[in-house]
């Protein structure tokens, strides 16, 4: 029809990283309540996306036991109050695909995994089976189908096999597994748009690892039209496809002096059925136990590493109104 115009349906989303709500942060629930942890105008930023993924680095539960897993030095369990927290905040989706799913062994997840369906929040990258694990969820956002899948390059031990509750892992380093390009193929056939949500390589380091570059492009090509990373505690840069490391989001940790985790980002990421239309990143200031919008030398910060980390992926970063919007060159 003549003069006839097409809209094009755009979905924003909302991004974080290592979400960890045991320790210091389950004593400032008990505390202070569900509605302490992150500061008002935070929750008004998340409230501008149509949905709001993240990673839960820890398990949700007041039973179960350290897992026996020599040597490992932090296990995070939150209360069920957490759950509260996430749902109040608008939390749609988690990822469990990371090491700390299982810190208190299969009892612990699996009231982690009751705790979220009865909160409507859908989960990825953990389950009673390797097939549950693996499993992708569908979400109607929009008039889109979002497609999202989680998981996690380390920490075997936690992996779910026949029997075994676990997470969904992969080896990363020997090679992205056919199983997975297989599952991010058949997700994007059904759906208009497909995240992977990734939890790889190691922790405390300023920049995504060499087969962690190589393993990201092996995704996008078998379908994938967001590349969502986290683990190191630290963001990276990123492409228009790959957010190699999306940095912590709100814990108790010690600040590393020269990485500071205790500053990170909150990604709004707008989407349609074809491509990343627009990545803007929030700068936040992560103090302990609560995380709000950062301000002053915390937002100049931020805003400094992440022009320069950026650039290295053909990534620009204009700096406007409390916002780092991403533009790219050929490179990207």
């Amino acid at each position: 029809m003549a003069g006839a115009r097409w809209t094009v349906m755009t979905v924003k989303l909302a991004l974080a990283g290592d979400t960890m709500l045991g320790r210091g942060v389950a004593e400032w629930l008990a505390r202070y309540g569900p509605g302490a942890l992150f500061a008002p105008e935070l929750k008004e930023t998340v409230a501008e996306a149509d949905a709001f993924v993240l990673n839960l680095e820890c398990c949700v539960s007041d039973r179960g036991r350290p897992a026996p897993v020599p040597g490992k030095p932090f296990f995070f369990r939150a209360p069920p109050l957490a759950v509260e927290a996430l749902a109040e905040l608008g939390v749609d989706a988690v990822s469990l695909a990371n090491n700390h799913a299982l810190d208190f062994g299969p009892t612990a997840l699996a009231d982690t995994l009751a705790l979220l369906a009865a909160a409507g929040i859908q989960v990825v990258g953990a389950g009673a089976t390797a097939e549950q694990a693996r499993a992708p969820v569908v979400l109607t956002v929009g008039g889109l189908r979002i497609g999202l899948m989680g998981v996690v390059d380390h920490a075997e031990e936690f992996a779910a096999g026949p029997g075994r509750p676990g997470t969904a892992y992969a080896d990363l380093a020997s090679g992205v597994p056919a199983w997975l390009t297989e599952a991010v193929r058949a997700l994007r056939r059904r759906t208009d748009i497909t995240l992977v949500a990734v939890h790889w390589g190691p922790n405390m380091v300023g920049h995504p690892v060499p087969y962690v570059r190589q393993a990201a492009p092996v995704l996008t090509a078998a379908g994938a039209s967001l590349v969502v990373g986290h683990s190191a505690h630290v963001f990276h840069g990123f492409t228009r496809q790959v957010l190699f490391d999306l940095g912590d989001f709100i814990d108790d940790y010690a600040v590393h002096p020269l990485l500071r985790n205790d500053l990170g980002l909150l990604f709004l990421v707008t989407l349609d059925a074809s491509a990343v239309r627009r990545v803007e990143a929030v700068p936040l200031t992560l103090k302990y136990c609560h995380t709000r919008l950062a301000r002053g030398s915390d937002y100049t910060w931020i805003r400094d590493r992440l022009s320069r980390v950026c650039a290295t992926f053909g990534t620009d970063i204009t700096d406007r109104d409390g916002r780092l919007t991403a533009s790219w060159t050929d490179r990207s």
